[in-house]
């Protein structure tokens, strides 16, 4: 069945976000405004139904929900979501780590995190009208994973572009010290999920970080939080990942204190 917008929606681009990482709401709302959607964000799947409930008339034409939540998520946030919006709404789920497909089938599409808002676009387009839908081979990809001179696979130098462009310098600087403060602040999390043998702790602390820097563009972080997560603390020995994340954050706060200077 091709999808279309509601016609009788002034903007066509009502995007709302259900997303349990507070950093990745606000970057992917950040990033969605600044393309031209009208934004709505929650930190769960009860939360969006919610106000779904108390606002009827203002359903949206997108809504883009992460997998991995605590409480609603998954399938029955997308059954939930379908029963409360209609059949209009596109309903698109994200996460941080592939999904088998079985467990996305109530969504209309899935994005891998992190992504470029141009790639929601898109997938929206073709949603919304698959024989409308332009050439792929005409869609610009997402910019390639770049570094910053001089800091090769620290820093993706587009997303860092992005929101230098569409924020103050000191906004950039409040992003990204948040998203630092935030990743450090969950590794003692995982400290003391070591400590405890909590592997499940563990692996949930690690999933945070890896999205939150991956939205962000971190990349040296990102991919030291997805071996952290892939690997568990049982592999854990003389080389302590978590003093290399660190150390590795430390790293990243020079590089923007000199580009933010």
């Amino acid at each position: 069945m091709t999808r279309s917008l509601q016609p009788d929606r002034p903007s066509g681009r009502r995007l709302t976000i259900v997303d349990d990482d507070l950093l990745s709401r606000e970057v992917l709302s950040l990033l969605a405004a600044e393309a031209g959607f009208e934004v709505a964000a929650f930190e769960s799947g009860e939360a969006a139904l919610e106000s779904l409930d108390q606002s009827p008339a203002a359903f949206p034409d997108c809504v883009l929900a992460d997998m991995q939540m605590p409480g609603l998520s998954g399938d029955s946030l997308a059954r939930l979501l379908r029963a409360a919006c209609g059949p209009s709404t596109i309903l698109v789920a994200m996460s941080g780590t592939a999904v088998p497909s079985f467990l996305t089938q109530s969504f209309d599409g899935f994005l891998l995190k992190p992504f470029a808002i141009e790639d929601l676009l898109a997938l929206c387009a073709t949603l919304a009208s698959p024989e409308a839908a332009p050439d792929a081979s005409a869609i610009q990809p997402a910019p390639a994973m770049q570094s910053m001179p001089n800091a090769p696979a620290i820093l993706n130098q587009a997303i860092y572009a992005a929101f230098a462009q569409s924020m103050s310098r000191d906004q950039v600087r409040q992003l990204y010290t948040m998203c630092l403060d935030d990743a450090e602040s969950r590794i003692g999390t995982m400290r003391k999920a070591l400590a405890a043998g909590d592997s499940d702790a563990w692996r949930r602390a690690a999933h945070s970080i890896k999205g939150g820097c991956g939205m962000v563009g971190a990349l040296e972080l990102a991919g030291i939080a997805a071996r952290m997560e892939a690997n568990g603390p049982e592999t854990v020995d003389h080389i302590d990942p978590l003093k290399q994340f660190l150390s590795a954050s430390a790293r990243l706060r020079r590089i923007l204190d000199a580009q933010l200077t």
